[in-house]
């Protein structure tokens, strides 16, 4: 590496393709580019967006506040330190960064543990209340007292459920807000068969309830697998990140002469390279750890309840419709 970078410092002492002029030319055309499509996109503005998506890009957005004052603080000083340490603004940019999406790269364990003990939750609610109804109750008395014996992850959104009971508000309108509230695809599976059963009041809840139970607790076994697999392999990728951070560190301490080439302008671009490189793979190994869910479709459209799904190539032609009503 040393004399790979020393050959391109001798390409940029003579005024080659890697010159300070050249680098200042692509920077500055990057700059103008970058400036002009943001001036285009202010010009045509952007296309609206539904209220449910608005409201998730705002909760995005305040948990988004949220991490990074907790981050914030602790990434600039790695940073800091760093850049002190070292000397580099790009090794103190690129630890900052590193500290601050430490949990969005290589966490998420968290983040599954309790999808799982969501979907479970939400299996143990669904046969608690397939049992209630098998008593002759109906679904707006099998609702409160299944509510009781919920598990902790659940028993807010079901008491706030059983609050809109009493209020009056009707059942398949605060059904939606349950499922708003959980936001997650395997309620919307579960409240959606609620909210047919309670327009319709037809015959088979409990046949349907139990069936939804089951497809819940094979959901839960198989994260429980795919986490299993995936767990060693995502301890494995945090200790070689470890490890080549600290040995890094420790030449750029302990053994300057070694790395002094990056201590030049040119060698600062081929760092920043490399950590775009690293950060490429870190990003990589993130996708191919997240386990994809699918997406909610019982979404809220004004005051009504709706079923989003697909159009075809022959529907978009016609006027268009934003799903199916129940």
């Amino acid at each position: 590496m040393n004399t790979t970078l020393a050959a391109l410092g001798s390409l940029g002492s003579m005024g080659g393709l890697f010159s300070a002029t050249v680098l200042y030319s692509i920077g500055s055309g990057v700059a103008v580019g970058g400036g002009l499509a943001l001036l285009l996109v202010a010009v045509r503005g952007l296309p609206a967006k539904p209220d449910h998506e608005k409201q998730k890009a705002a909760e995005r957005a305040s948990e988004l506040i949220r991490f990074a004052g907790q981050r914030g603080s602790l990434a600039a000083i790695v940073g800091l330190v760093v850049l002190l340490l070292t000397r580099w603004a790009v090794a103190g940019i690129a630890a900052g960064v590193l500290v601050f999406f430490w949990d969005r790269l290589f966490g998420g364990a968290g983040e599954e543990r309790a999808a799982m003990r969501r979907v479970e939750a939400l299996a143990s609610w669904t046969e608690s209340l397939r049992d209630t109804i098998a008593g002759a109750v109906g679904l707006e008395q099998a609702i409160p007292a299944s509510a009781r014996a919920a598990a902790p992850v659940l028993r807010p959104h079901l008491d706030a459920l059983v609050d809109r009971l009493r209020a009056r508000t009707p059942l398949p309108e605060a059904l939606q807000h349950l499922a708003d509230e959980i936001d997650d695809a395997s309620a919307d599976i579960i409240v959606a068969a609620l909210i047919l059963n309670a327009r319709l009041r037809g015959p088979g809840l409990r046949q349907v309830l139990g069936a939804l139970a089951k497809s819940a607790r094979e959901e839960v076994d198989m994260r429980q697998r795919v986490m299993a697999q995936r767990a060693s392999t995502r301890r494995s990728v945090q200790i070689v990140i470890a490890v080549s951070v600290a040995f890094v560190l420790g030449l750029s301490i302990f053994n300057r002469e070694f790395v002094e080439p990056y201590g030049s302008p040119l060698g600062q671009v081929v760092l920043a390279g490399v950590c775009a490189l690293f950060a490429l793979g870190f990003w990589w190994l993130r996708k191919l750890s997240a386990i994809e869910t699918p997406e909610r479709f019982l979404v809220r459209d004004e005051a009504s309840i709706q079923f989003v799904r697909p159009r075809t190539p022959a529907q978009q032609s016609l006027q268009p419709e934003e799903g199916v009503r129940r």
